[in-house]
């Protein structure tokens, strides 16, 4: 089944200043970019590139709230990989 959601108005502002920030990582700008692109595209879907770089800045505790925010947005963007 396919993911239904969309990146909301505060985390799609979140992620802007990340990409317009010259101090943010490129992992950072990735996982931002694709949040961004799916701010009202229920069938859009986060593609691994972008879930692996998202995985990333939760995990390095260096990132900024805005950056974790656009990057939990991106994960639960992402395709479903539950065996049955």
């Amino acid at each position: 089944m396919a993911n239904k959601k969309t990146t909301s108005k505060s985390v799609a502002s979140k992620a802007s200043s990340n990409l317009r920030s010259s101090s943010t990582s490129k992992t950072t700008k990735t996982s931002s970019a694709s949040a961004l692109s799916q701010r009202s595209a229920p069938q859009k879907q986060s593609s691994s590139k972008a879930a692996s770089a998202a995985s990333k800045v939760l995990r390095d505790g260096r990132t900024s709230k805005a950056s974790k925010s656009a990057a939990g947005s991106t994960l639960a963007q992402t395709r479903s990989t539950k065996k049955k």
